[in-house]
């Protein structure tokens, strides 16, 4: 288990086991949230058009788990 909540996009698509591009998918599409599953990371960064995406990982899986349980079709979102 990740002991930090908030992990970056390669760290909780591994702990997923989901690409990154699904991760962004699901963002995109309205299963995870911002402020709640994912927000932009605080570090300061060259890009701000772009920021670093973390995400709280535990309540990640708690939403992908209640969507999967309700057979949303969450799977065929997955890049």
């Amino acid at each position: 288990m990740i002991e930090n909540h908030w992990s970056t996009e390669t760290e909780a698509s591994a702990f997923l086991g989901v690409t990154e591009k699904t991760l962004q998918r699901w963002r995109e599409v309205g299963y995870l949230k911002p402020g709640t599953h994912w927000r932009s990371s605080p570090k300061r960064q060259s890009t701000p058009w772009k920021p670093e995406v973390i995400y709280h990982v535990q309540w990640c899986k708690e939403e992908i788990d209640y969507w999967l349980s309700q057979d949303a079709p969450i799977n065929d979102l997955a890049a």
